[in-house]
């Protein structure tokens, strides 16, 4: 194989799920071989301290936050990984 492949972790309100793998997939990724639109997805409980100058959606600039119901995020929050 000499294409170079990635695993795109995000992070996003439950309500734009569906959206955001809808667009991620139409990107073209998702493939496993014959497979197409492959992901996994869990809920989980994010934590934020926005700096000086942000306007959290909940809580305070300055103040640790941890979220357990989704929420819009004012930065877009993901990892791209190279896979060997």
């Amino acid at each position: 194989m000499t294409e170079q492949r990635h695993k795109l972790v995000w992070f996003v309100p439950e309500e734009a799920l569906d959206a955001t793998r809808d667009a991620v997939f139409a990107a073209g990724a998702g493939r496993i071989g014959d497979y197409e639109r492959c992901s996994w997805y869990t809920a989980g409980t994010g934590t934020f301290l926005g700096g000086e100058g942000t306007e959290p959606t909940i809580g305070t600039a300055g103040q640790e936050e941890r979220e357990l119901a989704a929420h819009p995020y004012e930065e877009v929050a993901y990892d791209l990984y190279q896979l060997a």
